[in-house]
């Protein structure tokens, strides 16, 4: 039987609409505006950073007589549309799938962050510190995040042993995982579709979104180490002292960090160190990512020693837990496609570039900001919110006189701040009840860090807006 504070901490059922119903409702939703919203388009022309993307053409809006209607199935039939147009990252995102499973099937991944925490351990700053880095380089990278829920009973059972909490733990992961996902310059489920829906190339601005990561893990790290301070001097100041963490909490045996598992680490940090340069110097782009992946994943299954059938069965494995994640970019896609084909996407555009007419580029990008930040209250997945979002963003930036890479950066900070409390997210609902922390106690030590990042983000928009074109942000 569960115990009282079990009971007390066990999440509630959502009744919030799950993200293929919400997604699925935008679609049918796009086409009932396409019956009431007048057709229009800008003019376009070729941008001369990117030849395959057109780009709005400011001041060319006009009315579109004539326009086709939409037959009362045409949302149905936009959804494979979806799927195919995204066909080339709904491959990508099976393919890491399958790829990070045959990564932690090898140990190689747990083994290491073993070895981080159980070093650590006795130093609160280098735990807090180091364990940040760690995972926040993983979201900044591949879009790490689920794959660390394994991992929430093992820091929370090093920081009750160094007489810290569960926040403590809690605020290590959701922190990491929210600033590398924000500031990520590889991750394939962010930046990376957004920058390809922006016509932007793959990785570039790189160097500045290290920056600006390293910035904001401090600010992440002064927050959490400034607590975790507090509480041990005076251990009923923590947020969760009223919770028994008496059982259920034990470190378990370490994995050993054998010299096959550390190749495989090198091996991967050398495979993506090697697209990033490709990215930057021969203008390679998710097809050689593709390669690199199954290049990492094929070794990494030979150095393992893993039979050719066990090493499919974990790659397919890996794949259809991404099903999901598939599914919804496909489906968001699909939100363009209606908007396209009733030619009302450039009407919208139009209409809020009105709403920030004379407002200037400051305001415009702190506003995408506001907008996306608002969007991952209802689309809390990442490459859902990208495909949803960037269609209008992007043009939209061009006529308020913003960068695409400022445009991206507000998609970025807007999804990735705003991951570590939406309170829509299953991995929100089910980290904290692993960590045995009530939502509303949560939020009282998150909100705080919310604040000071997302001020960290305005005041970076702002400098982009201005100074863009010396940290690779001119595009």
């Amino acid at each position: 039987m569960a115990s009282a504070t079990d009971q007390a901490i066990a999440p509630k059922k959502s009744r919030f609409p799950d993200s293929f119903v919400l997604l699925f409702s935008l679609v049918f939703a796009a086409q009932l505006l396409s019956y009431v919203v007048p057709s229009g388009e800008f003019d376009r022309t070729p941008a001369p950073f990117n030849e395959h993307r057109e780009m709005v053409v400011p001041g060319t809006y006009h009315a579109v007589e004539n326009a086709p209607t939409l037959d009362a199935w045409h949302f149905l039939s936009a959804i494979p549309r979806g799927l195919a147009e995204a066909q080339d990252i709904v491959f990508l995102v099976f393919l890491v799938g399958g790829v990070i499973k045959l990564l932690r099937a090898s140990g190689a991944i747990d083994a290491m962050l073993f070895r981080a925490v159980r070093r650590f351990e006795g130093n609160q700053g280098l735990l807090i510190g180091g364990t940040l880095t760690i995972f926040g380089i993983g979201a900044f990278t591949i879009g790490m995040g689920e794959e660390y829920m394994p991992l929430i009973p093992i820091l929370v059972t090093m920081c009750l042993a160094m007489k810290l909490d569960s926040i403590v733990a809690m605020g290590i992961l959701w922190a990491s995982y929210g600033v590398g996902w924000a500031t990520a310059g590889t991750n394939p489920f962010g930046v990376l579709i957004a920058q390809d829906i922006a016509g932007l190339p793959p990785t570039s601005g790189l160097g500045f979104r290290i920056g600006i990561f390293a910035l904001c893990l401090l600010v992440a790290f002064q927050h959490i180490y400034a607590y975790a301070q507090k509480i041990k001097a005076d251990p009923s100041k923590s947020l969760v002292s009223h919770v028994d963490y008496s059982s259920g909490f034990d470190l378990p045996q370490d994995v050993d960090y054998t010299w096959a598992r550390r190749s495989i680490i090198w091996i991967f940090v050398a495979g993506m160190a090697f697209f990033v340069y490709g990215a930057q110097t021969m203008g390679w782009y998710i097809g050689e990512l593709n390669t690199i992946f199954l290049g990492i994943g094929l070794v990494t299954a030979v150095i393992s020693r893993m039979s050719a059938n066990e090493a499919s069965k974990t790659f397919i494995e890996g794949a259809a837990e991404m099903t999901a994640a598939a599914l919804l970019i496909g489906v968001a896609r699909s939100i363009e496609v209606v908007l396209t084909d009733g030619m009302i996407i450039d009407t919208i555009i139009n209409a809020i570039a009105s709403l920030l007419d004379g407002a200037g580029p400051d305001v415009s990008a702190l506003g995408m900001l506001a907008v996306q930040t608002i969007t991952n209250f209802f689309i809390p997945s990442g490459s859902g919110q990208a495909f949803v979002t960037m269609p209008i963003m992007s043009p939209l930036a061009e006529l308020t006189g913003v960068s695409q890479q400022t445009a991206v950066l507000a998609y970025q900070f807007g999804d990735g701040f705003t991951n570590m409390v939406v309170p829509t997210s299953a991995l929100v609902v089910g980290t904290l009840a692993l960590g045995k922390i009530p939502y509303v106690q949560w939020v009282k030590f998150v909100m705080p860090l919310l604040l000071k990042l997302f001020a960290l983000a305005a005041a970076i928009l702002v400098f982009t807006v201005h100074f863009g074109e010396y940290v690779g942000f001119a595009n």
